[in-house]
């Protein structure tokens, strides 16, 4: 399987990682009882690690359409080498150091290594332009 794939797997799995964690944080300040509730009622947003885990989710979000994408043409065309192995890798490990640096709260590196997965998204792009 191309690495390209195998970063976009790994990557859904982060996702799925991010969705449990933000869910049991959210959890724990809300209660078991909302968990299994209707939810219809309005309740004020989560603070502290669980919003910085559920903002780093969103953040998640908006960038893995764009890296599957990428990823899957790649592949699809044959356009995979060394810099979109690379560019995948970048992304996913990004991804994965970008959880808990944004859970802790840690500016500017966050920030750092956020520009790292887009680096990583630019350089699957560039090999189908």
């Amino acid at each position: 399987m191309p690495i390209e794939l195998k970063m976009l797997a790994w990557s859904v799995a982060l996702g799925l990682v991010h969705v449990l964690l933000g869910a049991a944080l959210t959890t724990r300040q809300r209660g078991l009882k909302w968990n299994v509730g209707a939810r219809d009622a309005a309740l004020p947003p989560v603070e502290g690690v669980a919003a910085r885990v559920d903002r780093a989710l969103r953040n998640f979000l908006e960038t893995f359409a764009f890296f599957a994408a990428a990823a899957i043409s790649v592949v699809v065309l044959e356009r995979g080498d060394g810099a979109t192995a690379l560019g995948a890798q970048a992304y996913f490990w990004a991804r994965l150091v970008y959880v808990p640096l944004y859970a802790a709260g840690i500016p500017y590196l966050r920030t750092v290594v956020w520009a790292v997965s887009l680096w990583g998204i630019l350089q699957l792009l560039w090999a189908l332009l």
